[in-house]
């Protein structure tokens, strides 16, 4: 039986994008899509209207692109969002039916109380989470970051991979000087020399590695799961035709994961024109990060990975309640797909 919920240079450049922030407000707006490359008001077949929250260059361009927003059954009513915290407070309210999101806004939306359920996941490669410093920096390793300041966004997986990359130097965020910020204003800090470090995710690592003016102190690779999530509101699973049409919706954002892997720069391009990103940023991020995802099972490995997401945070008192991961889930959709831990799709080096 399933379990079921109970309850990424200058600033102009760092929009909103497919991975998310974890801990920031946010607005939102929405329109209706379901046609083919032509556009993006054309109603669907049907009376039934999902509604879906996604980021700039996520969830709808890559279906779009991909071609599978042809032949919908139902309509699609997108509302965009600046990042994933805000998603999941319309999930739990109950506007939005489903959104994608990074390994930690589940996290601190379960802490909170939100009545959410994970319902489909995809494993990445984590060289993109990154702990970034500059190129002429003094810094050659973790623990050099001791007494150093550090930008970091507020309960964003970059946070968490932060703080295990400190705990394996054998360091704390008590040892740093954590300073909270989200990209644009990090980015701005990081540029003028007044933090030390940035941990932060593609694209905003490929922006700032391009930029040739940083370099990677560490990345998350071995210490961040990887993992980003669909999750979905209880009451739309509970519902009949909607939980037939997320089903659906799911099986289509898997092959379009398959179309980027396939066609990176084809996907590069439509990526760096829906969000302003340059091409050669966008095409760094795709074969580093976003083309490496592997549609992947919630099973028992990716839940206790979150678990012990949760248990860190907890323990650090930056969630308000430690909670059973597990009870926000729901593995209805796993259907035969392998296991979270399988190895992310890599690129040869051309």
């Amino acid at each position: 039986m399933p379990r079921r919920s109970r309850r990424r240079l200058v600033p102009l450049l760092l929009l909103p994008l497919a991975l998310p922030l974890a801990a920031c407000a946010g607005t939102s707006s929405a329109h209706s899509s379901s046609g083919g490359l032509g556009g993006g008001t054309t109603d669907g077949k049907g009376s039934l209207t999902l509604d879906v929250g996604d980021q700039k260059g996520g969830s709808e361009a890559v279906l779009r692109a991909a071609g599978e927003l042809d032949d919908l059954t139902y309509k699609i009513k997108w509302s965009t969002f600046t990042s994933g915290p805000p998603l999941l407070e319309a999930v739990n309210a109950k506007a939005v039916d489903i959104g994608a999101v990074g390994n930690t806004p589940p996290v601190f939306a379960a802490g909170a109380g939100s009545r959410i359920s994970v319902v489909a996941a995809t494993h990445g490669t984590a060289h993109g989470e990154v702990i970034a410093v500059p190129k002429d920096s003094k810094l050659r390793g973790t623990a050099d970051l001791k007494g150093r300041s550090v930008a970091v966004a507020q309960g964003s997986s970059a946070h968490y991979q932060l703080i295990a990359s400190l705990k394996k130097a054998g360091l704390t965020l008590e040892d740093v000087h954590v300073k909270y910020l989200q990209p644009a204003d990090a980015l701005a800090a990081f540029s003028s020399g007044k933090v030390d470090a940035w941990a932060v995710w593609d694209p905003y690592t490929s922006q700032v590695l391009r930029g040739g003016k940083a370099r990677v102190l560490t990345d998350g690779d071995g210490l961040v799961n990887g993992l980003s999530f669909q999750v979905a509101a209880p009451g739309a699973l509970q519902d009949k035709k909607k939980s037939k049409a997320i089903d659906d919706y799911l099986r289509r954002l898997r092959k379009a994961q398959d179309w980027v892997f396939e066609h990176p720069e084809a996907w590069a391009k439509v990526w760096a024109k829906d969000t302003g990103l340059p091409y050669e940023v966008a095409l760094d991020a795709v074969k580093r990060t976003n083309g490496t995802r592997v549609p992947v099972a919630v099973d028992r490995a990716a839940i206790a990975s979150e678990q012990r997401i949760v248990d860190t945070f907890a323990d650090l008192k930056l969630i308000p309640r430690r909670v059973d991961f597990a009870e926000f889930t729901d593995t209805r959709f796993n259907g035969s797909l392998p296991p979270s831990t399988t190895a992310p799709r890599t690129y040869k080096e051309s």
